[in-house]
Formats: C-alpha cells, structure tokens, sequence
C-alpha cells in the first residue's frame, strides 16, 4: 500500500500515522501531505519520520493545487487515500468561511477527480468528516448513517458538501469510497483552539476558563487513538460505498466536561493552587448557531468491523493532561509560532 495522508500533520491524522506505524501491521509506505496552515504541525512526527524513513514521506502541498497533488499521485503511486485534511474550527468558520469552502469543498473534489483519473490503481478513497453534518439533536435519539443533513455552520456545511461529493463519485463513477463521520476527538498534539486542550492549558495556569452560554450543550466524545483504530478497521474491511458513524460511546455536558478536567488538575501534587479551578470557570456569550447536543450510534462499525472504543473518558482526560504537562515545549511553540520558524530551519520552506 502507498497510503496518502492528507492533513497528516494535524492532529488527528498525526495520530493516526502514528498509530498506523507503531502499533498495526501495516507494512505499506505513508505519504503524509499537508500545506501546514496554523493547526498543521510538522513536530508531531519528526520522531516518526527519524524511526520509518524508509516508509514515512512528508511533502508540503495544499491540496487545492491540482497539479502539485498530480505530481504526488503519480511520482509515489498512490493507491490508497485516507482524506483528513480540512478546516476545522466552527467559530474561524464563522468569521472567515471562504478558507472553509476552498479546503473542504474544492481541496477534497480535487482529489477526487485525481484518483478517478487513476481509478484502476486505486484501492480505496477514505474520507473523513465530523458529526456535525447532521446538525443538532433533541434531549434523545441518535445520529445513524441514514441521518438527514442538516448542517448549521459554514464549517459542516463545508463538510457535508465534501461528503456528498464523495458518495457522488461511488455512485458515478465506481470510485471505491469509504466515509466516516465521528463524534469529537480529544487526545495529544490537539491545537489549543479546542475545548479540551484550552481549558487544560488555562486550567494549568490558572486562567479565565470559557464556557459557551449555559454549558449545557452535550457532545459525544473519542479518545484519538480509538478513533486511529477505527480508521485502520474501515481501510481494511469496510465495505466501498458505505459510511461509518465513529462514536466514543461518551456524551457529556460541556460544563461536566470542564469540571471534570479541573477535578484531575487539582489533584495533581505538582499542579496545586490555593483553590479550586472550577472558580476559573466563566460562562461567554454563546455563538451563533451552537448545537445543543451530537450524539453517534455507532453500532454499524461494531457490527461489521468489531470496533467499539476503548478509552473511558477519565482515562483518556488524564492521559491527555499528563500529555500537555509533559510537553510544555510543544505547547510553547505551537502557540508562539516559534514552530514555523524550526520548520524553515530543517525544510528550507
């Protein structure tokens, strides 16, 4: 297999190359692609480039340039696509949707005109999208496969366009697709926009914690690793043309979610201050279009692909804050930007 990554310096596909080569049999060559916009972090794997450098490619390329992804897909024969790159935050997606529509929508239908063009050598055409495809849940129900789109923000409207474009190309073309749409993930190497790092991260240093309107909104939370796993299932086993609902069997208020991050600081010897964190907790204004509650039934990819999560939340908070308190360093420069300036260093970028 040569596998293109696309997005593999982020932080769900890094963790997914780095799960694929260190704890699978995968004896095939990665080609991670990534134009490292801010989120895209070339330090999450240089460890994993120095230990498989026979079997690890970083190229630097945007995906929406159709003819540096043509260069790839020829020069490595590419057989086999998993699709993570996109925009990802919803509220950037607000402010500036334009970035949002060129990555997901015209970024994703470029590659898929590109392996088309390939199609006797393709595999497989992975591609990943998010929940919030199928826009907001009542106090019950679950969001299954055959869920309606109903998507709220320039963000998953971006993706549930990309999704269709890829069911398009199964129906039309015979493309051998496979999609998946998960709950949200947490774990190491996550840029500090997110909920869980930035409240880790304030929490830690005894900041303001910011919690959108009530706190009540409930989301469906995966360990990252379990999702890497899920991933590699789908790959292998998955039938082409379906989709597969990842959850982490784990739905939470946002509130209870940052209490319980400022619980296992709190107990932490070297962390100790005068006083709970939970007094950091601070409600904000909410955004515009915020969904009450995501919640995934994932019982397809159990049935089919044996899959289920692993990783209890308390096990995958703690794991996360131990991961952040272990590499300052990292956090330092991704959130000054020093990063960049280490990446022109030792990529002449």
């Amino acid at each position: 297999m040569n596998l293109l990554v696309t997005g593999g310096s982020g932080f769900i596909g890094s963790n997914f190359i780095r799960y694929l080569l260190t704890e699978t049999d995968f004896s095939g060559r990665v080609i991670n692609v990534d134009c490292l916009t801010y989120a895209g972090n070339i330090e999450n794997l240089s460890d994993i480039e120095a230990r498989y450098s026979d079997r690890y490619i970083f190229i630097r390329e945007n995906i929406c340039n159709l003819e540096g992804m043509a260069k790839i897909f020829d020069y490595y024969s590419i057989d086999s696509i998993c699709h993570f790159a996109a925009e990802s935050h919803v509220d950037r997606s607000i402010a500036a949707p334009d970035a949002f529509i060129q990555s997901n929508i015209i970024g994703t239908y470029n590659l898929l005109e590109l392996a088309r063009k390939r199609k006797p050598r393709i595999k497989r055409f992975h591609h990943i999208s998010t929940d919030e495809v199928y826009g907001s849940l009542g106090a019950s129900g679950y969001f299954t496969e055959i869920s309606p789109y109903q998507p709220t923000s320039p963000y998953s409207a971006s993706k549930a366009a990309s999704d269709h474009l890829v069911r398009a190309y199964w129906h039309t073309y015979e493309l051998p697709v496979t999609l998946s749409n998960c709950s949200n993930n947490y774990g190491p190497y996550q840029f500090p926009e997110k909920l869980i790092p930035l409240i880790i991260l304030n929490a830690m240093a005894e900041l303001p914690l910011p919690v959108y309107g009530d706190g009540r909104n409930i989301r469906d939370w995966l360990f990252v690793r379990d999702h890497s796993a899920a991933l590699w299932a789908i790959l292998q086993y998955g039938r082409p043309g379906e989709t597969y609902n990842i959850g982490g069997n784990c739905e939470i208020e946002n509130i209870r979610l940052v209490e319980q991050v400022c619980e296992i600081i709190d107990a932490m010897p070297a962390l100790e201050c005068n006083s709970s964190r939970k007094d950091l907790i601070t409600y904000v204004t909410d955004r515009p279009g915020h969904d009450r509650r995501y919640a995934i039934d994932a019982s397809k990819i159990n049935t089919e692909l044996q899959w289920a999560p692993e990783t209890p939340i308390e096990t995958g908070l703690r794991q996360t804050i131990e991961w952040y308190i272990a590499n300052r360093q990292w956090v330092s420069r991704v959130q000054t930007g020093a990063y960049r300036n280490w990446i022109k260093q030792h990529y002449q970028m």
